[in-house]
């Protein structure tokens, strides 16, 4: 062989090492970017974990707010954050709306006790947690 095609043989070896060596280099920072995106990973797992556990307990404004909005007439939303009087209050007056639906009265008893959920349910939803919370579970704010 010429010493040319040695050049060439020495040069296509030594950026076979580079080539080796470069890979080598990336697949290090590849482990670590994967090290610290697993991290990342377990520790966003654990707090969607913590949040499941904590999700129905004292604070129950996505349900009551929905609740409020959907079945407002009926008083769930009341039943839902321990307003039992009120709940039965909503509840009876529906309920009244029903049986006097032959008469005109009726179509306000079914009209009111919605609208009152519904504008509560927005209410609800609107607030922040920590509004909703200090207002309506330990405030115990009935209406409104």
């Amino acid at each position: 062989m010429s010493e040319e095609d040695k050049d060439f043989g020495d040069k296509a070896k030594d950026a076979f090492d580079e080539a080796k060596e470069s890979a080598k280099k990336a697949a290090g920072e590849a482990k670590e970017s994967a090290e610290e995106f697993k991290e990342e990973a377990k520790k966003t797992a654990e707090e969607f974990r913590e949040g499941l556990k904590t999700a129905g307990g004292d604070n129950k404004k996505i349900l009551a707010g929905i609740l409020g909005i959907l079945f407002g007439s009926l008083g769930i939303h009341k039943f839902i954050l321990g307003y039992n009087k009120e709940g039965i209050i909503l509840l009876a007056v529906t309920l009244l709306g029903y049986a006097t639906t032959c008469v005109v009265v009726g179509a306000f008893f079914f009209w009111i006790p919605g609208l009152i959920g519904l504008i509560e349910g927005i209410i609800y939803l609107t607030k922040t947690d920590e509004d909703f919370y200090n207002t309506y579970q330990v405030g115990k704010k009935p209406w409104f």
